[in-house]
């Protein structure tokens, strides 16, 4: 039995990575969603201001949840042909990282700011629940 304690354990573990990267982004996007909402009507808000932060947040930790996510198809699975369920969820993945980033982006930019963004915020929301949804499948924890 491996020492649970042992960073090489830790670290080098085949997919490790990417499954305890990946609860970032989805945190902080549900959390700035959230706080979003609770913000609307106000002009300038401290909830206001976290869901920003919660937003950069999300969109600084969703860069590298998915490359090792990449990372762990190439090592893990040898790169073998991408089908089924895990081309679902690299598919989902791509789409919630896109709009993620625009989220963050509509969000630092001000003046790009329309009365859709709450909407593309709450596709983001059921886009990386669907997304976790199937990683969870893959992983075996949904199975």
């Amino acid at each position: 039995m491996t020492n649970p304690f042992d960073p090489r354990a830790v670290l080098l573990a085949p997919h490790a990575q990417h499954v305890v990267l990946i609860h970032f982004p989805i945190a902080l996007f549900l959390s700035g969603v959230v706080l979003d909402l609770a913000a609307r009507g106000q002009r300038e808000s401290r909830m206001g201001t976290a869901a920003d932060v919660n937003f950069a947040g999300a969109a600084i930790t969703i860069l590298p949840a998915f490359l090792t996510g990449i990372l762990a198809w190439r090592f893990v699975l040898d790169g073998e042909r991408i089908h089924g369920l895990l081309l679902l969820h690299v598919i989902a993945a791509s789409a919630t990282a896109a709009l993620v980033i625009a989220c963050w982006w509509m969000r630092r930019h001000k003046k790009l700011r329309t009365h859709g963004q709450f909407a593309l915020e709450i596709a983001g929301a059921i886009l990386i629940t669907v997304t976790a949804h199937l990683g969870g499948f893959l992983s075996g924890v949904n199975s």
